[in-house]
């Protein structure tokens, strides 16, 4: 690290109960090649009670220019906004702590913000996965027929794009658009993203930025996590009355198709229209049937990629994948029509970050 009146490059991190997973990474954070960068390190701790905070002070007082401060909202965004604050490095980079970083990382991102002039960049959303359910889950979070065909999720792609994970600023940009909504739990990173392209910035992706991802290991994660991205995301479009991408609209129209269905051959089925029934259930049955077999389709497309042993695994996956986020979506609609609540009123259903 760097001299103190120097800092270039502050790297902020928040973090909450991360006991098992936070020494890895401070190590690999630690480690990264800065070349003749000036930098530090800022970790938002969101009160945690698991001994987090103990290793992070540890690693405080053995290198001077790791930083711990206290973040009282214990959200994501409260936690990066409070290390951005404290920052005195002119470029920004986020990190996360369930990621695995290259180390040439913050330089590869230095270095790409300079020579594109774009307001942010970053990499393309790889993933590491243990054991075959993480690596089903990596396989499908790859697939557009699980995330609508992200640029983010081709790992191959350069150019502008709407988003990138994490991400690489000017403090001077951050501090222009007025930081993370600290309003959101999830989504505040896209939701950020979003504001730059409407403001006439660019987002760039390099796959020279290299990270990796370790991606939930259960479909019941996979559940919580992606209900409350659909959850959340109704919050972002409510502020920008447009959704950042047509694709997020996808799963809560699969969703409200199928409890249409439901309700109308249950309205017919007690009403004796027996031929409203019929008409309603043969409708349901070829609409359920044309996702199976998509379904299986993409499932075997995605294992002849991914090694057929996660095959057994990804047809749940998928599903898991869309009707998760169609339900917490269907949920946040609320929004539409009272007052956003905050989060700290909300149930942890809605709030907890979970592994």
């Amino acid at each position: 690290m760097g001299a103190e009146d120097k800092v270039t490059v502050s790297i902020v991190v928040a973090c909450r109960n991360e006991a098992k997973a936070i020494r890895p990474f401070i190590d690999s954070v630690l480690s990264q090649e800065m070349q003749d960068l000036c930098w530090e390190v800022l970790v938002a701790d969101g009160l945690s009670d698991d001994g987090t905070r103990d290793i992070l002070e540890q690693y405080a007082r053995n290198n001077p220019g790791f930083h711990v401060i206290t973040n009282p909202g214990r959200i994501v965004s409260t936690g990066l906004n409070a290390a951005i604050r404290a920052a005195r490095g002119q470029i920004i980079i986020r990190m996360d702590a369930h990621t695995v970083y290259a180390s040439d990382y913050c330089h590869r991102c230095v270095e790409e913000l300079e020579r594109t002039k774009a307001d942010n960049v970053g990499g393309p959303a790889r993933t590491q996965a243990k054991g075959i359910r993480a690596q089903a889950v990596a396989a499908a979070y790859h697939s557009p027929f699980s995330t609508g065909g992200g640029r983010f999720h081709n790992v191959s792609y350069e150019g502008w794009v709407d988003t990138v994970p994490y991400g690489c600023w000017r403090k001077e940009t951050l501090e222009r658009l007025g930081l993370f909504d600290e309003g959101l739990v999830r989504n505040q990173d896209d939701e950020l993203n979003l504001r730059i392209v409407r403001a006439g910035g660019k987002v760039w992706q390099s796959p020279l930025i290299k990270s990796w991802y370790s991606p939930r290991s259960s479909l019941s994660a996979l559940f919580r996590q992606y209900f409350q991205y659909g959850f959340w995301k109704v919050a972002v479009i409510r502020k920008h009355s447009i959704p950042a991408s047509w694709r997020h609209l996808v799963p809560i129209a699969f969703v409200l198709a199928n409890l249409f269905c439901l309700l109308a051959v249950s309205v017919a089925k007690l009403a004796g229209m027996e031929g409203g029934f019929i008409f309603t259930a043969e409708l349901w049955l070829s609409m359920l049937s044309i996702y199976v077999v998509a379904l299986f389709g993409a499932s075997v497309m995605t294992a002849r990629r991914s090694g057929w042993k996660t095959l057994p695994y990804l047809p749940a996956t998928f599903a898991t994948f869309h009707s998760s986020y169609g339900l917490g979506f269907l949920l946040g609609l609320r929004w539409y029509f009272v007052k956003p609540s905050s989060a700290c009123n909300l149930s942890a259903a809605f709030t907890q970050i979970s592994r």
